[in-house]
């Protein structure tokens, strides 16, 4: 019996449903398993520097946004310029080849072996005529923007980008012309595109580094903030690091990706904005109510759906959406709906709960139904294509429905088409192919050897596939003229209804990214509500009008987590009194921890954070400097000496009465006269300032600092202690702060935990007392005799290992090489 049909596996759809919900379904239908993929993020820096003000504007590629300053005062050496470069890590540093020599010193210092650890930027140098004023302006006015409504006249887009853009930033406005030129000139982001395809910019946000606490990169390091650690597993990232043991570590619990950013974002720009800080404790405080904590997980939940939605609007803008795009933006809308409608039932005086119950818009709702009605989830993923629901499109729906009864078609033609036939053809099926179209498919036969043999009267033999002869005949060109390329008629139409839908999202692009910028924020406190709940954090009060800090019962967030008990402490720094605090005590007693401990406190409630302590009242603190670690490298080519010189420098040159400034061992790595007298030098200084003192915690072992006077008397220096107590030949700690001078350093203690023989420290604990009543230090005759048979056997091998008949033999030279060195250190 012939073979009559076609192959419809291939051609023809999965069944769908009669028609798409009303309403949005929940993200729960649609499979999991889909992850957005990471990408890379990058950051260009473009900067001018003129008359004392800065402009500066940058591109980050993770959100395809620019971000702008506007014109801001800085000093001649550049320290907000620093500052920025700090916190975004740019890859490249666009400015003008035209510049004065701040900025030629400031990008010279940039590629100094002290930067090479952290990575250079690239410097690009664009001529002077790039940064015109008028040519920036018109490069702007004339970019093709896709968050710009559509059909605007040239008048009202001018009156659109002023509102956005501050056009009276005279320099903010050239960096951005000439950043605007970089990305164009470089492509970034679209290297590999048409060259019609225009770099994605998605939005122009404002940032600004007022009120800003300013820490430096070795204070980042010492209080363990950040911790790059190797990560164990080769396949895990592609940077091979995970985070170890730090304080983002512990606190960061966020469920998307934005807010992890976020979360380290805050970390970078600790702030002095009292109204700010207040407002993310107010939200903290409230999801730490026990009533509040199901709320908490419910909103952790719907966070966790929050996905890069700025990726997705990039490709969109690219055309280059993927099916898991779809699925993941429309969770991402969905989730946002099942957020603003919870922060609606919250209280509404607490900020966050309003923006977000107010902002997230009607427009989200528009997403999600567009979204849900047109996108057929099931048939997409199946297809790995964009597919349209049914009663979207009636040419659409029309064509699918031919396609899908062309199997019984074809057969009827192909059983027609077989009566037509040389009868020693046992079969035949019509066949249709994408691009191709209906074909007439009949197996080769035994006499079909040459290509000449494939001729058939009233049929066009197009190939050979299979040992199946293909041919178009009559009713085959008919099918084609009548149904058409089937196949790539419905892709075209679903393709421009998927264009017509990413123009409906983009249109509202605005508000989609202002629910990644709060969702993120809503994430970030979540997560410090965790930790503040999990770890008995406490919240912090502010006080501007006083100096310093108060901390009672504070704990370090780090080591209480690795040690089975932690002794809390106090600390009270500010006023008249008391400014400089010099803390002495054992090795080992907690000095450096107490230090830690301090800053770190200070450092989260600058970031609006729950605190480890019983009660922290922070007044004004400006900046925090440390000198409690060297950051040793080989490539700064710098000793470590020099290195803790440099962070003391830092302080002495910069730290101001609101600055907190940690010192721990400073001048241990030089000669002890020479060390204790910069110590003693540098804290005289500070006193010598009154009442512009900085906030001082200085840990020392140098007691003669005490012991002789080298501080002035005065209300600014107050002495404290770490209090032990001795039992017999054992020390005890009690990691307790009291007021005092320590005694003694008790080195041999430590010594002795430290696994050193016990005749080295009772040896070391003899030349200590002698130093210390100025006597003479006499060689141990007692290690000297252990040694004194073994040197005096090996100098007797050596005497018969001598050839006394040898001519050339010299016994002078024995005597004095051998002999006599041998004998003054037995004697």
């Amino acid at each position: 019996m012939a073979f009559l049909g076609a192959q419809a596996s291939d051609i023809t759809p999965q069944d769908q449903g009669a028609g798409a919900p009303s309403a949005p379904l929940c993200p729960s239908v649609l499979q999991d398993g889909e992850e957005e993929e990471e990408e890379q993020a990058e950051t260009y820096l473009c900067v001018l520097w003129h008359s004392g003000c800065l402009g500066i504007v940058y591109y980050d590629s993770a959100d395809s946004t620019i971000y702008f300053l506007p014109d801001t005062p800085d000093c001649d050496n550049l320290k907000l310029l620093q500052r920025v470069v700090d916190e975004i890590s740019p890859r490249s540093i666009i400015t003008s080849a035209k510049q004065n020599e701040s900025m030629a010193q400031f990008l010279r210092n940039l590629v100094s072996p002290e930067h090479k650890e952290l990575g250079t930027p690239e410097t690009v140098l664009l001529p002077h005529v790039d940064f015109g004023l008028e040519i920036s302006k018109q490069r702007i006015l004339s970019g093709n923007f896709s968050f710009m409504p559509e059909s605007l006249t040239s008048t009202e887009k001018i009156l659109f980008l002023s509102s956005i853009i501050p056009f009276d930033c005279p320099l903010m406005v050239q960096a951005l012309g000439g950043l605007l030129k970089f990305l164009n000139r470089r492509r970034v982001s679209v290297e590999l595109e048409d060259g019609s395809v225009s770099v994605p910019i998605l939005g122009f946000k404002k940032f600004v580094l007022k009120d800003l606490v300013s820490i430096d990169q070795d204070t980042y390091s010492v209080l363990q903030i950040f911790k790059s650690e190797t990560h164990p597993s080769v396949y895990k990232v592609a940077s091979g690091l995970k985070e170890g043991l730090s304080l983002f570590g512990i606190l960061n619990r966020c469920r998307s990706k934005w807010g992890e950013k976020l979360l380290r974002l805050w970390l970078m720009r600790p702030t002095q904005d009292i109204e700010e800080l207040n407002s993310r404790l107010d939200v903290i405080q409230f999801f730490l109510l026990p009533q509040n904590q199901e709320m908490a997980l419910t909103l952790h939940g719907l966070l966790s759906h929050i996905k890069n939605v700025p990726l997705i609007l990039r490709r969109m803008v690219l055309s280059h959406t993927k099916v898991s795009d779809w699925k993941i933006l429309y969770k991402t809308v969905y989730s946002a709906l099942g957020l603003r409608d919870t922060c609606r039932s919250l209280p509404q005086s607490i900020q966050l709960f309003q923006d977000i119950a107010q902002e997230f818009s009607d427009d989200l709702h528009h997403i999600a139904c567009l979204i849900n009605k047109v996108v057929d989830f099931e048939c997409s993923t199946a297809e790995n294509r964009f597919t349209v629901r049914p009663n979207v499109d009636p040419d659409i729906d029309e064509k699918k429905r031919k396609l899908m009864g062309l199997p019984s078609f074809l057969t009827e033609v192909a059983r027609k088409e077989l009566e037509t036939l040389d009868s020693r053809i046992p079969s035949c099926c019509v066949l249709y192919i994408p691009l191709i179209g209906f074909l007439l498919s009949i197996p080769r036969l035994p006499f079909m050897v040459d290509p000449s043999d494939f001729e058939i009267v009233g049929l066009d033999f197009m190939f050979l596939s299979e040992e199946k002869l293909h041919y178009r005949s009559t009713r085959t060109k008919e099918l084609d003229s009548v149904l058409g390329d089937l196949h790539c008629e419905i892709r075209d139409g679903e393709t421009l209804l998927m264009h017509q839908l990413q123009c409906q999202v983009l249109s509202r692009g605005a508000v989609l990214n202002r629910v990644i910028e709060l969702a993120s924020r809503l994430d970030v406190l979540l997560a410090l509500a965790g930790a503040a709940r999990d770890y008995g954090y406490s919240r912090p009060q502010y006080s501007p009008k006083i100096l310093g800090v108060r901390i009672q019962e504070g704990r370090h967030p780090l080591m209480e987590l690795c040690s089975r008990t932690f002794v809390p402490n106090s600390a009270e720094s500010g006023g008249d009194t008391g400014r400089i605090k010099v803390i002495t005590g054992p090795n080992s007693s907690g000095k450096s921890i107490y230090l830690k401990q301090i800053g770190l406190i200070t450092f989260m409630a600058l970031v609006g954070s729950f605190v480890p302590a019983g009660k922290a009242v922070v007044g004004a603190v400006d900046a925090i400097f440390t000198r409690i670690r060297s950051c040793e490298s080989i490539s700064l080519g710098l000793s470590t000496f020099m290195i803790d010189l440099n962070q003391m420098a830092k302080a002495v040159n910069n730290a101001t009465e609101k600055s907190l400034v940690l010192i721990d061992e400073f001048g241990k790595g030089t000669n002890t006269v020479d060390g204790l007298a910069l110590l003693a030098s540098v804290l005289r200084h500070w006193v010598s300032l009154g009442p512009s003192c900085p906030q001082i915690f200085v840990a020392t072992n140098f007691l003669s600092l005490i012991q002789l006077q080298l501080l002035p008397p005065g209300p600014l220096v107050e002495y404290l202690t770490m209090e032990t107590c001795e039992d017999g030949n054992d020390l005890i700690f009690f990691y307790q702060v009291r007021e005092g001078v320590a005694n003694a350093s008790h080195a041999s203690h430590t010594a002795a935990q430290a696994g050193l023989p016990a005749k080295l420290i009772t040896r070391g604990l003899e030349v200590s007392e002698l130093i210390g009543k100025g006597k003479p230090i006499k060689p141990d005759r007692g290690l000297l005799k252990e040694n004194q048979l073994e040197n005096c056997q090996a100098l007797v091998d050596k005497f018969l290992k001598l050839d006394l008949e040898d001519p050339e033999l010299d016994l002078s030279i024995f005597m004095s090489q051998q002999v006599l060195p041998t004998a003054s250190s037995i004697l």
